[in-house]
């Protein structure tokens, strides 16, 4: 529009609503012209707010703030989440931020985050024309390109939020000159490059957060200088070198995320009583430190989660780990931590969740453990425990519902204590140890249960019928024992067996002899079952193809035959189908070229017969997948005869 039709518009506007209804409707003609522009840079707008944009009283459209004395435009809030009195929801806009938006020099907020759509680069001289410039959310969008150095221009931001976008490059040294700037979220983009020594300038900045990005090189020491910082997040990068000394001049620290990157050297912090006394949650997992756990660990005080899982931690854990008195979670997995679990540990008043599986750790354990009465998982699995038994205090814990003790060298039947504990189990792991003996029927009255693993033992006997009232178990890993029977009680639903919550289900590698016609049942929510290694016999039953969540399927190595059911085809989430080594006849459906999500396939040595259905993806599968099939042609295989 032209600029003095714009003027024309403006002044008829004052004329006919007074003088001082000018400050209210109408707005500069320039932010018009601004905002026209921007409006035209979007293709759809699902929440309607632009196509109410009309006429030149811009100070009354929706999203936009105008200042009183000067008709200027100071905030644009046109964010992606909009609530009302009774919900939230999400909007979209699809198009480009018009470079029109830097017009508009009087602007305090730029508020277009969480829109989805928007595409297309950052003004390139954004930071050159916004002297006023407070707050610039352009989160949750699909920007590209690099941050424009000119951002570090603006002299009263504090607030930058450009996080969950695809915007790549480095990032600008120009951002240590925003000396008022207090949250600065660069999270979930591609960025890469080093982190600038310049942040350090950066004295106001309470709350950093780069995760999720391809950032190199060294953490600079001068983040030390960012003495306002709460929370630094600098995880699931490339980072390498070591941890900073500085670090300890965080005073007021309080979340630090450095997880998930390649650093190296030693935990050098805190050195001495005092220094980050506000930390309260500490990653470090995923990294290469080596070296111990310091003692000074215990000068943390204010730590309710801490995380040094797979590193190459070692030697023993230091006693002043109990005086955390305030830690909630605690995971040392994947070291090479020794010796004994502290009895310090009892002190955790406050621990709900610790983890130590995975190191060097050896017995006995300390009965100072069933002190902790508010702890819920214990995950002690492939330590050099040798606990030959499963200690009878932990019964007596009364919040303890999720045990792992997989390859603890537990020996004997399965305790009876785990019926009567005082917190409903919901996840029981005793995977990988020296377990005989039947499965106790009374496991069927653990109502809660969820996941139960009790592969890899040396058990025998059928599957108990109680099995059928574990009505929330979502994952049975029972594979590579002795067990023999019928699966029927697995896949029970007439008995109200789940309630149709299983997801995974392994059988393998165990004596099983029938049951394969309830294998359906009502379990469709199943996305995992593998039932191979056993003498099962009989045919598949229609109702298998039911069960179209499942992604895997291994019914190999057993005795099954008759045709294969066409409903196999209906599978269409099937990612892996193995039906080796059994005694199916017949030809394959042509129905399975709908499995178009199949990337392995094995029905070798069988007793099929006839041509290969042609097309994708079955041509795509090697000649061993149905190798041993006497009567199948076509390919991969050699050319039917006519």
């Amino acid at each position: 529009m032209d600029h003095h039709l714009l003027h024309v518009v403006a002044l008829l506007t004052l004329i006919t609503f007074g003088g001082t209804s000018w400050t209210i409707e109408a707005c500069s003609p320039i932010d018009l012209e601004a905002l026209m522009s921007f409006k035209n840079g979007i293709q759809k707008d699902t929440s309607g707010r632009l196509a109410k944009w009309i006429g030149a009283s811009c100070c009354k459209w929706e999203g936009i703030v105008c200042e009183n004395a000067t008709s200027r435009v100071i905030q644009i809030n046109l964010p992606g989440f909009i609530s009302t009195d009774t919900d939230l929801f999400q909007t979209q806009m699809i198009g480009r931020i018009s470079p029109s938006i830097t017009l508009l020099t009087s602007l305090e907020i730029i508020d277009l985050g969480g829109l989805v759509g928007l595409s297309g680069a950052i003004p390139n001289t954004i930071g050159l024309h916004l002297p006023k410039l407070q707050k610039l959310y352009l989160y949750g969008n699909n920007l590209t390109g690099p941050i424009p150095e000119s951002i570090g221009q603006f002299p009263n931001l504090q607030d930058l939020a450009l996080q969950e976008n695809k915007l790549w490059g480095s990032i600008p040294m120009s951002l240590g000159s925003l000396k008022s700037l207090k949250r600065l979220l660069l999270y979930s983009n591609k960025l890469s490059g080093i982190i600038p020594y310049s942040l350090g300038n950066l004295i106001n900045l309470e709350e950093l957060d780069a995760h999720d990005n391809a950032l190199v090189g060294n953490i600079p020491n001068s983040v030390g200088e960012m003495k306002a910082l709460t929370k630094l997040d600098l995880s699931n990068n490339l980072l390498s070198g070591k941890m900073p000394s500085s670090l300890t001049n965080l005073t007021a620290i309080s979340v630090l995320y450095l997880n998930t990157n390649s650093l190296e050297g030693t935990i050098a912090f805190p050195s001495r009583s005092g220094e980050m006394s506000s930390l309260s949650f500490l990653r470090l997992h995923n990294n290469l430190l080596v070296g111990n756990i310091p003692s000074n660990i215990g000068y943390l005080v204010s730590l309710q989660r801490l995380s040094l899982s797979n590193n190459k931690l070692e030697g023993v854990l230091p006693s002043s780990l109990g005086k955390l008195v305030s830690l909630t979670e605690l995971y040392l997995s994947g070291n090479f931590l020794s010796d004994q679990i502290p009895k310090s540990l009892g002190q955790l008043s406050r621990l709900i969740m610790l983890n130590i599986s995975r190191n060097l750790i050896e017995g006995p354990l300390p009965q100072e453990i069933s002190s902790l009465q508010n702890l819920q998982t214990l995950d002690l699995s492939f330590n050099h425990l040798k606990l030959s038994a499963i200690p009878k205090w932990m019964a007596n814990m009364s919040s303890l519902s999720n045990i792992y003790l997989a390859g603890c060298g537990i020996q004997g039947q399965i305790p009876d204590f785990f019926q009567t504990t005082n917190s409903p189990i919901q996840e029981l792991d005793l995977s990988v140890n020296i377990l005989s003996g039947s499965i106790p029927s009374w496991i069927g009255s653990l109502s809660q249960l969820y996941l139960l693993n009790l592969s890899r033992n040396s058990l025998y006997s059928d599957i108990p019928d109680s099995f059928i009232n574990l009505q929330d178990l979502g994952v049975l890993d029972l594979h590579s024992n002795r067990l023999t029977g019928s699966i029927a009680p697995v896949f029970d639903i007439e008995q109200g067996i789940f309630g149709g919550s299983l997801k995974f289900v392994d059988l393998s590698q165990n004596s099983f002899s029938r049951g394969i016609e309830e294998t359906a049942g009502g379990q469709y929510s199943i996305q995992f079952m593998n039932l191979s290694h056993n003498h099962l016999e009989g045919r598949l039953p229609n109702s298998i193809g039911r069960l179209n969540s499942l992604n895997s399927l291994d019914l190999s190595f057993n005795e099954l035959g008759s045709n294969m059911p066409e409903v196999l085809a209906n599978l269409t989430s099937l990612e892996i189908l193995k039906l080796q080594e059994n005694h199916f006849t017949g030809k394959i459906p042509n129905g399975f070229l709908k499995l178009l999500k199949l990337k392995e396939l094995n029905v070798s040595n069988n007793h099929l017969e006839g041509e290969i259905p042609e097309g994708k993806p079955l041509i795509d599968f090697p000649e061993s997948s149905y190798s041993g099939n006497k009567g199948l042609c076509g390919k991969p295989l050699g050319p039917c005869k006519l």
